[in-house]
Order: C-alpha cells, then sequence, then structure tokens
C-alpha cells in the first residue's frame, strides 16, 4: 500500500477525528513525558499531525513553534482551520525533503502506516532533522518481529508496518540516540511508544 493511498483512506474518515466522541487526551500524557527531555523550546514537528490539533495546542503551550506535517489533503485542510497561524505541510514523510532542524518531533500514530522498506530510512530522516539534544517521540507496533499487515477497523483498508521493539532500538542505536523512555501505552494492546534523545 503505498502512502498516498493512506492519504486517500484518511480522507474518508476525518469524521472519526471531528466528533465528539474523540479522545483528545489521547497521547497527551506521553507529549508531557517526552516534553520533560527537551532542552530547547524552539521548532518542533508534528509527522502525520491529523485534524485535532491537540499536540499542536500542547507545544505551543509549552513553548514551541511547532509545525506539522500529514499526507491527508483534508486533514492538512483541517488543521489549517483550527490554527491558521500555523506552517502545515501536506507532504508524503517518505519522500518529504525535510525544511529545517528541530528540537521536539513527534510521529504519534503516524508513520506505522508507511512502508516496511521505509521505516528504516524515515526514521533517519527524522533523526538526522533533529538539533542536537533534540528528541523524538513515536509510536509503533510492540512486537517482537519486524512484520506489516492491513485491516478495515476505522472503515476503508489501512496497512500497518513496524521494525519490531529491537529492531527499532537497533536502528536508533545506530544513529547515535540515546533511549529515554519505552512503554506500552495500552497494554495487553500492541501499541508501543518510545522516546530517543540525539545525542
Amino acid at each position: 500500500m503505498k502512502p498516498e493511498d493512506i492519504g486517500q483512506a484518511y480522507n474518508q474518515i476525518t469524521h472519526l477525528w471531528e466528533s465528539d466522541d474523540f479522545n483528545r487526551s489521547n497521547g497527551i500524557i506521553e507529549h508531557e513525558r517526552v516534553i520533560a527531555f527537551v532542552k530547547n523550546r524552539g521548532k518542533a514537528l508534528d509527522v502525520g499531525c491529523g485534524c485535532t490539533g491537540r499536540f499542536i495546542d500542547l507545544l505551543l503551550s509549552n513553548g514551541f513553534d511547532p509545525e506539522g506535517v500529514d499526507i491527508s489533503e483534508k486533514m492538512i485542510g483541517l488543521a489549517k482551520k483550527r490554527h491558521p497561524e500555523i506552517n502545515f505541510y501536506q507532504q508524503d514523510i517518505c519522500s518529504w525533503n525535510v525544511p529545517q532542524k528541530y528540537d521536539f518531533i513527534t510521529a504519534w500514530d503516524s508513520i506505522w502506516h508507511i512502508p516496511l522498506n521505509q521505516q528504516e530510512n524515515v526514521l533517519t530522516k527524522l533523526v538526522s532533522n533533529l538539533n542536537a539534544n533534540g528528541v523524538l517521540i513515536f509510536s509503533f507496533g510492540g512486537t517482537d518481529e519486524q512484520g506489516d499487515h492491513k485491516d478495515s477497523f476505522m472503515g476503508p483498508e489501512v496497512y500497518y508496518s513496524t521494525l519490531g521493539i529491537n529492531g527499532f532500538l537497533k536502528l536508533f542505536i545506530s544513529l547515535g540516540c540515546i533511549c529515554r523512555h519505552l512503554e506500552y501505552a495500552q497494554y495487553p494492546e500492541l501499541h508501543m511508544y518510545l522516546i530517543v534523545q540525539k545525542a
């Protein structure tokens, strides 16, 4: 499944995040945890930002200058309506030339949709676009082994991939990062997140 197919799928289901039933606290505690590790409160990037603006609001309230990127045209359109003062980019993170360096990057429930053969390239790109001591948080499928699958849980078919727990740790160690936190966010579901800091 190509990234543009993911964008088309999410164009069909923006209502799931616009609904009053959406839990706007999803991921907030985890992001508050990571912000404690960020030494400089400068530029921040929300990868797969979606339309809720909840992480943008959190970053603004903590002194960051945030931006967002998402492949879904409709998600970006809604994000711009919510935060017209923020720079948002409709781009495929796999091929996008990230415009600058950041002190903080979040990729919550987003890059698990990129092709398995792009996971290492994208994460290497994100680390390379962190400033020294910059911090990255991202969520992933917390399996023992790498793999990918598709499902239609949200409606349209959506693709997921993971390098597996040790695969991600091995990659970040090779990139000179320090693991600051690793946790199952919704155990026993295999939803994990990892906080790493660039040396």
